[in-house]
């Protein structure tokens, strides 16, 4: 029975070999930024306190929360499996059998009463021995779950911090392109006047004039919705943190600060830092302990039961110690037979769905991978976009000053000048884009690597 009682039905977990690339193309081998707190890694102190109350807050985050609680009871409760079952019980019966059967005859002959009263005070005690080790694969696979759940609630507040994040990136350039249309809509109105003037000077004709209006509310037109869109990116933030609708304050695009190095690390990175990855294992882990459990139902169960207590048919002769006293004992072994085929499809079904939480794995690896390395090239990517955007939009700048000039001389047309000023208030709502996707792709890498949940 010792030997048996050491057995285990199924193989001990081995994670899957993977062949992972040794590093990520274009990406620094240092140390990953994965292991930096997201207090460490992001520098802003308004992001970091809408962060902070999110990580307190969020609704998403607390139901994640509670579903780590319940799966803590049930390892809790795997792990109690393996102890004996107690249970108590108090019974009072009586039994009135027909005076014609053999039971009421006896009772009449015998006891002289016609009826049978039955006092029972009992405890019963009932074991099964993990022979096989089914309980203890029950336990494995209970456990791996918490774990699962541990770690999705961790892939949870990666999610809300990077939500925070790019949602407050999103509203600083909101804000960034309402500041420069508001100021194109100041240098549109001038250059209105201007016109204007020069109509009743009868240089230009009542076109050019609707022309230049025509410009100026095209600006117009862009402030109200670019004040519809703060406002409910503003909403989204504090829903995102557990509040109310409201403002919120602060920073400027151009005054956010952010760290130099962006370490990727190494792809192998991923297996200790990406929660969602670090899940999906536990899941296989799971569904490779469930597999032997399956299995040990195959194999015959050992139960040992006990029970004992007080029983008498007359109630003061009840508590009568200890001629009251009983006691009985058992051992059993079942061995399903003929189940209907229930325990053999339970392992099948069990074997198919390890497989999959393998596949799983292996996808959520890779795509990981795969995720890390877009966020690099846009990184890489986006910074000779703002380089070049940054030109533009000072060349163009440039163009409408002297367009204004050339206007005032006679020597450019009213439509040299709206078209200047139309493609430099394009240029600067695009360069306030361009960074914004630049902090935004530096979230996406830290994410990625699996930052945001220490």
């Amino acid at each position: 029975m010792i030997f048996l009682v050491g057995c285990s039905a199924g193989k001990n977990y081995k994670r899957p070999a993977i062949d992972l690339p040794g590093q990520y193309a274009g990406g620094s081998q240092d140390s990953s930024i994965a292991a930096q707190s997201w207090k460490e890694y992001f520098r802003d102190t308004t992001l970091l306190t809408l962060i902070n109350t999110a990580v307190a807050r969020n609704f998403d985050l607390q139901l994640a929360i509670k579903r780590l609680e319940a799966s803590r009871s049930y390892a809790r409760q795997a792990k109690a499996a393996w102890l004996p079952a107690l249970s108590a019980q108090g019974v009072v019966s009586t039994s009135n059998p027909s005076e014609n059967s053999l039971n009421g005859i006896s009772l009449e002959n015998f006891l002289e009463t016609n009826h049978l009263e039955d006092y029972t005070l009992s405890t019963t005690l009932s074991w099964e021995l993990d022979v096989w080790g089914k309980i203890r694969r029950r336990k494995e696979a209970a456990l791996a779950e918490y774990l699962q759940t541990y770690e999705a609630t961790h892939a949870v507040q990666t999610s809300v911090v990077a939500e925070v994040a790019n949602g407050y990136y999103n509203l600083l350039m909101m804000d960034e392109q309402l500041r420069i249309t508001r100021q194109n809509i100041a240098l549109s109105d001038s250059i209105v006047q201007m016109i204007r003037l020069q109509k009743d000077a009868g240089d230009v004709t009542e076109l050019a004039v609707q022309q230049a209006v025509s410009q100026l509310q095209n600006a117009q037109l862009l402030e109200p919705q670019l004040e519809q869109a703060v406002v409910l990116q503003e909403n989204a933030l504090r829903l995102l943190t557990g509040d109310w609708p409201g403002t919120l304050s602060r920073s400027d695009l151009d005054n956010i600060i952010t760290t130099d190095s962006l370490s990727a690390g190494v792809p192998a990175d991923l297996l200790r830092f990406r929660p969602d990855v670090r899940a999906q294992e536990m899941a296989l882990v799971a569904a490779n302990a469930r597999v032997g459990a399956a299995k040990a139902d195959l194999y015959p169960a050992l139960t040992l039961t006990a029970t004992g207590g007080l029983n008498a048919f007359e109630p003061d002769k009840w508590f009568n110690v200890p001629g009251s006293l009983f006691m009985t004992a058992a051992g059993g072994i079942t061995q399903p037979i003929f189940q209907r085929r229930y325990y053999k499809t339970q392992l099948d079904v069990a074997r198919a769905e390890r497989d999959q939480r393998e596949i799983e794995f292996r996808r959520s690896v890779m795509q990981g991978a795969h995720e890390v390395t877009n966020a690099l090239v846009k990184l890489d990517k986006l910074k000779s976009q703002q380089r070049i955007a940054g030109e533009r939009s000072g060349t163009l700048d440039q163009a409408v000053r002297n367009a204004q000039l050339l206007f005032r001389s006679g020597m450019a047309n009213y439509l040299e000048i709206i078209s200047a000023q139309t493609r430099a208030l394009q240029a600067e709502l695009e360069q306030a884009a361009i960074t914004r996707q630049q902090l935004s792709a530096r979230v996406e890498l830290y994410q990625s690597l699996g930052g945001g949940w220490r």
